[in-house]
């Protein structure tokens, strides 16, 4: 979809898309019925669940053969002057080298021509709710950890680039520890906390072409020894519901169905 629809936080009027090249057709009524229901469903449960932020999932790409479920990841709040929910997420510009925050409604959220029409979502702990509402509902605040450089596959424990995974993982982290006042801070609280990234196997002509090809992923960040050896750690949303329970964090994840 254009998330020129949406109110940017940080640039205004650009396509966006998390992680993939814009597509300039429009919805069909059938993806836009489908988008909405689903938003409808997520909105039902998350009313339902006494919640005032929740992390959210998406399944916008296929990424079966590494094992995943789901592909982005964003914050949701109830805002309480609207009554109504929103999400606050990164999103790439159109397959670019740089991205950007963006607020959304539920709606516009699902409208992203998802491989599956099914959602995921955790209620975070009480404390980090309140730790991070304010911040959420802060367009300055909100944006302390947002790296501009984007790579589909950033490197969890390094500043050079950043993933939209990534970004929520590091905006979680300043909530839940004050002391952290910086993406290196961030990164060194969830490695401490136990926070394993995902290994994707990828091989040297898949690096390559990835590379070669696609200005939203570099590989320059990650460790040699591991890079060279086929293996790709980055922040995925399984990797942190699979996380954030064990750490008591959040509960554990839900499932939505339109």
């Amino acid at each position: 979809m254009k998330a020129a629809a949406a109110a940017a936080l940080l640039v205004a009027g650009a396509t966006a898309h998390a992680g993939r090249p814009c597509e300039e057709k429009p919805p069909t009524v059938g993806q836009i019925e489908q988008g909405l229901a689903l938003a409808q469903a997520t909105a039902r449960q998350l009313d339902a669940s006494g919640a005032q932020v929740v992390l959210l999932a998406r399944a916008g790409q296929d990424l079966s053969k590494y094992g995943l479920q789901w592909s982005h990841l964003g914050f949701v709040y109830k805002d309480a002057t609207a009554g109504a929910w929103r999400v606050v997420h990164k999103l790439n510009h159109c397959g670019t080298d740089h991205a950007a925050l963006y607020r959304q409604g539920l709606g516009e959220f699902f409208l992203d021509n998802p491989k599956r029409y099914e959602a995921a979502y955790v209620v975070l702990s009480p404390e980090l709710q309140q730790a991070l509402l304010p911040v959420l509902a802060d367009n300055g605040r909100v944006a302390r950890f947002n790296e501009r450089r984007y790579s589909m596959v950033a490197y969890p424990f390094a500043t050079t680039y950043q993933q939209s995974n990534q970004w929520v993982l590091e905006t979680l982290a300043g909530a839940a520890a004050p002391g952290v006042g910086s993406r290196r801070d961030a990164q060194a609280w969830v490695r401490a906390q136990g926070y394993r990234p995902t290994d994707l196997h990828l091989s040297t002509l898949t690096r390559l072409g990835g590379r070669l090809t696609q200005a939203n992923i570099a590989f320059d960040d990650h460790p040699s020894a591991r890079r060279f050896t086929s293996h790709i750690d980055t922040v995925t949303v399984d990797s942190l519901f699979a996380w954030l329970p064990r750490v008591q964090l959040s509960d554990t994840p839900h499932i939505v169905r339109k």
